[in-house]
This record gives C-alpha cells, sequence and structure tokens, in this order.
C-alpha cells in the first residue's frame, strides 16, 4: 500500500474539490458522474492498478485502463495528477482553448494516461477488449479495465463487445458499471430501463460482481481486488457498481440535474465547505 486508507480518503475529497473547481472555472463540464466514480479512480490508481510512470503508450508489462464514459473527464484527469502523470497546475487548463484536458479524452496532445479517446459511448468495452486479447497474444499478464455509465449501456455495441468478450474467453478484463440509476435525460429507469441487468450480464457469460456502497472506498478497494483474484478462469469479470451521483455534495445528489451543470460561484463555496481540508492541494 502507497497510501494509508486515511491518506487515500483525504485524496478523494482533493479531487472532488479539483472536479469541482475544473468545472466552474469555466462553467462546463459533467460533475455529477465525477464526483460519484471518485473513490473508484482512487481505489484504482492508489491500489488495484500496475502501472508505470513515466507513461508509455504501449504499456507493456502493466495494467490499463480504459474510460469508456470519456465525459467525466474531471474524475480522471484529476486522479491522473494527483498521481503523478502530470503536472497538477496544468488542470487549470480544463476545457481551454489548446488545452491537453478538452471535455472528452483524447490522445491527440500526448496526455499522459489518456491512450483512447472516449465519450462516443457503448464504444469503450471493444477498446478494452481488444487490448485485452493483445496481451495475451503478447504473453502479457498484465490486466484490462474499463469504466462504463449505466446509461451507457443502452447502446448496443456494449451488448455486441459483451457477447465477444465471453465467446472469446476473454479473462483479463475487469470491466466496471456506474450504476447510479441517472443519465443526462432523468433515471435511467425512466429513459430505458436496464432490466435485471445482472441477470442479463450473466446470461451473455461474464461473471458478475456487486458492491452496493460504490462511494465507500474500502469496499471499492475490496470489490476490486476480489474480481482481480477472479481473472484467468475463463470468464471476463463485470463489477456493478451502486454509486451517488454527485456523492459528496448535498445538493448535488439525489438527482440527475447535475450530469452536465456546473456550480455558480455561491455553489462552489457551499460544496467548499463540505469538502474541507486542512491544507487543500490546490491549483
Amino acid at each position: 500500500m502507497t497510501k494509508s486508507i486515511e491518506a487515500l480518503k483525504s485524496l478523494a475529497t482533493q479531487i472532488r474539490r479539483d472536479i469541482l473547481r475544473m468545472v466552474h472555472a469555466v462553467n462546463s463540464g459533467h460533475p455529477g458522474g465525477s464526483l460519484g466514480c471518485t473513490e473508484y479512480f482512487v481505489a484504482l490508481y492508489g491500489e488495484v492498478l500496475n502501472y508505470k510512470l513515466p507513461f508509455t503508450m504501449e504499456g507493456k508489462d502493466e495494467d490499463l485502463f480504459f474510460l469508456s464514459n470519456g465525459h467525466i473527464s474531471p474524475v480522471f484527469y484529476s486522479t491522473l495528477a494527483r498521481f503523478g502523470f502530470f503536472p497538477v497546475a496544468e488542470l487549470a487548463t480544463f476545457r481551454k482553448l489548446n488545452s491537453r484536458l478538452q471535455g472528452h479524452p483524447t490522445p491527440h496532445d500526448g496526455l499522459p494516461g489518456i491512450r483512447v479517446a472516449s465519450g462516443s459511448l457503448g464504444q469503450g468495452l471493444s477498446v478494452a477488449l481488444g487490448a485485452a486479447q493483445g496481451k495475451k497474444l503478447n504473453n502479457d499478464n498484465a490486466l484490462v479495465y474499463s469504466l462504463h455509465g449505466d446509461g451507457e449501456l443502452q447502446e448496443g455495441q456494449i451488448w455486441e463487445a459483451l457477447m465477444y468478450g465471453s465467446a472469446k474467453k476473454v479473462d483479463n478484463i475487469i470491466a466496471t458499471v456506474d450504476y447510479n440509476g441517472r443519465q443526462i435525460d432523468g433515471n435511467t429507469d425512466d429513459v430505458l430501463s436496464l432490466g435485471d441487468l445482472r441477470g442479463k450480464l450473466e446470461a451473455f457469460g461474464w461473471l458478475v460482481l456487486e458492491e452496493k456502497n460504490g462511494n465507500d472506498l474500502e469496499a471499492v478497494i475490496a470489490i476490486l481486488k476480489k474480481a482481480k483474484s477472479e481473472t484467468g478462469k475463463g470468464k471476463p469479470i463485470v463489477i456493478l457498481l451502486h454509486t451517488e451521483m454527485g456523492s459528496g455534495v448535498d445538493y448535488m445528489m439525489g438527482t440527475h440535474a447535475w450530469h452536465g451543470k456546473a456550480p455558480n460561484d455561491e455553489q462552489l463555496e457551499t460544496a467548499f465547505k463540505q469538502l474541507y481540508l486542512e491544507a487543500p492541494a490546490d491549483y
């Protein structure tokens, strides 16, 4: 363990502050899902993912991560910066002209940590499966991780990829679904219900793990490690991670309204009071 659980929890609070500051500065971006997935990113990069710095695009003999729901780029960028992929000060360029930190991640400008453009929902699982098969072909025993929104599962390409992953026994991948029940236009059940999602995923031949407390850092670390222990057994793995959109900021929770809306000055101040740190490492 490179950091204590308490240190990782403090880092999660700092990342939440980064997210809010980034979207507030340009009055643009997606804070809701970013806040909801903070524990996932801290758990992944702080405890689970085997990666090397400096960053290389090939990622030989190291775990790879692909963000499929690319609109939650604020939490991804903050995590990468806080874990040393690029300077924290660069977060201040989020969504600005000529910045490497555009609204949806892209490798175009060589931003460390980004291996594929994402944001066109439904594509990330196909990419991750291809990378996982590539590792097998190269006798590389490292793993591939991916993250997806639950609303994203309304895209047909996801289900083609799910069918492919099990048929080809791609058992070195761990996909996670941010299962918050909300998307840009409302609750997923109202927009297009996913029904018995676990049953569907199991019927498609995937090993399904589920964690109800997706904003509990220790629980997220535990489910990711459990998933890792199940790799190499002939089945691809998917985690249903129940999170709360806007987690950590009370007025953003319990609604889809903050999926893609930035806080104003007063709202930012209120949020920062809720996300208090003794000595915030602000950029």
